[in-house]
């Protein structure tokens, strides 16, 4: 019986703080919160430019933004970028693969933001021959 009453404890207290965790329902739905704070801008080179083999790239993340999070693909190669904090996020920057050459290619970011939300995107680049 002591044993039942324990487990109905901890249910009544576990379960509150469970549901509290996850926010109001109305502003999820709404694409608020903290995963819609993570973005990435001022792509360069811009998109559907050309450009030279083993071209530098560099883009901003946000400050919501997990750094070490930020992983760069390019036609399923992982590209090893540089993330240095700037004042309102990260400049991330890295060169194209010396194998893209006379193709289109898509440079793909995945990173994670501070509530471990996934958020991808990217931008196509012309790579001349």
């Amino acid at each position: 019986m002591k044993l039942r009453k324990i487990l109905l404890m901890a249910v009544v207290l576990i379960i509150p703080g469970t549901v509290w965790a996850y926010g109001d329902n109305d502003a999820s739905s709404k694409g608020a919160g903290i995963c819609k704070k993570v973005n990435f801008s001022e792509f360069s080179p811009p998109n559907n430019t050309e450009v030279a083999p083993h071209s530098e790239f560099s883009f901003y993340a946000s400050e919501s933004t997990t750094p070490n999070t930020i992983k760069v693909t390019i036609k399923g190669q992982s590209v090893p970028v540089t993330v240095v904090q700037k004042q309102n996020g990260y400049k991330v920057s890295g060169k194209l693969p010396d194998s893209l050459k006379g193709a289109y290619a898509k440079i793909n970011i995945d990173a994670r933001g501070i509530a471990q939300c996934e958020v991808s995107d990217g931008w196509l680049v012309k790579v001349t021959e």
